[in-house]
């Protein structure tokens, strides 16, 4: 177990180390000029050349890597050029949205996709595959139109945009996660608030990874149900579904889980997406709103951040593989 986590945390450093160099290599190609948008299209050669020079963009591109590798490694990822704040502090505010609904699409994800699942794998009906055929096939953009034609526009059931309703306060603290936060305090009126717009965006973003996981979770139940242990737990006359909840679906759990690691990266992705549709005000926006003004300080700190977050999730997963397989301990 030990050497596993220090594997993970080699792992993290390289791939860190290679997602820095990607974003530096692009911030080094894009035509715009950075401190040009920073000082301002009316500003001097002379301040140009001057903000150039503190900025240390005069120097050797190996030099100024090294400079923003020294950058990073200590927690500064520069100023926006948007909000002329520093980048931390912009992840600082918007990071808690973006994890808030990450973590409840990822445990939508999960529910829906063992659901799925178990019931394809026992062959209970057809609409648990139409649901799986449609997600699979929707655009994650398209899906969420649809969605708030139906539930905002036409049934008015659910909010279209936004956390939480402007006539409800937020409480202050301490995780920046309206949901828990609420909990904290008390404010069961934020819990159910935040809850409900959360409902459309949270499934919009689950939709797919649960149809992936759904998919490999029928076809490792479908293998595991043959094997000899399963037989004999049928032998012993237990009903199917004990046979199925209690023996079978542990030993199927170790393909799911690596899907789900990779499914992370997917539903980081889709963040972006689902975040613009509703103006969901987290990375995913900040993101959308950083690239449409060249801003690439931001671009590349939300960059950095969810690379290390995706190895980081991944390596938990490798983690919940053991602890569910004991074959893999053994080995």
């Amino acid at each position: 177990m030990a050497r596993l986590v220090l594997s993970r945390l080699a792992a993290l450093a390289v791939i860190l180390l290679a997602l820095s160099a990607i974003v530096f290599a692009l911030e080094a190609m894009i035509p715009s000029d950075p401190v040009r948008a920073m000082v301002g299209a009316s500003a001097t050669k002379e301040a140009v050349a001057a903000k150039r020079h503190e900025l240390g963009f005069d120097k050797p591109l190996p030099v100024q890597y090294v400079r923003f590798l020294g950058r990073a490694a200590t927690g500064n990822l520069s100023d926006s050029l948007r909000t002329r704040r520093p980048v931390v502090t912009d992840l600082g505010n918007f990071l808690p949205a973006t994890l808030e609904l990450a973590g409840a699409a990822a445990i939508i994800a999960a529910v829906l996709g063992g659901l799925l699942g178990i019931a394809t794998a026992r062959g209970k009906g057809t609409a648990p595959r139409l649901l799986m055929l449609a997600g699979a096939s929707a655009p994650p953009f398209l899906l969420a139109l649809a969605l708030l034609m139906l539930f905002y526009s036409k049934w008015h059931i659910l909010p279209s945009s936004g956390r939480l309703s402007s006539s409800i306060t937020p409480p202050a603290g301490p995780t920046g996660l309206l949901v828990i936060d609420g909990l904290v305090h008390g404010r069961f009126d934020v819990v159910s608030d935040a809850l409900w717009h959360l409902a459309l965006p949270a499934f919009c973003l689950a939709l797919g990874p649960a149809v992936a996981l759904g998919r490999t979770l029928r076809s490792s139940l479908q293998t595991v149900l043959t094997q000899d242990h399963i037989r004999t737990a049928r032998a012993k006359g237990l009903k199917e579904r004990t046979v199925l909840l209690r023996h079978a679906l542990r030993s199927a759990l170790n393909a799911p889980l690596t899907m789900g690691g990779l499914q992370v990266g997917l539903l980081l992705a889709g963040v972006v997406v689902i975040e613009s549709v509703f103006a969901w005000p987290g990375v995913g926006l900040y993101t959308v709103q950083s690239i449409s003004s060249t801003d690439f300080p931001a671009v590349a700190g939300v960059t950095l951040v969810l690379g290390a977050l995706y190895v980081v999730i991944n390596s938990l997963v490798d983690l919940a593989q053991i602890v569910a397989d004991p074959r893999l301990r053994a080995a």
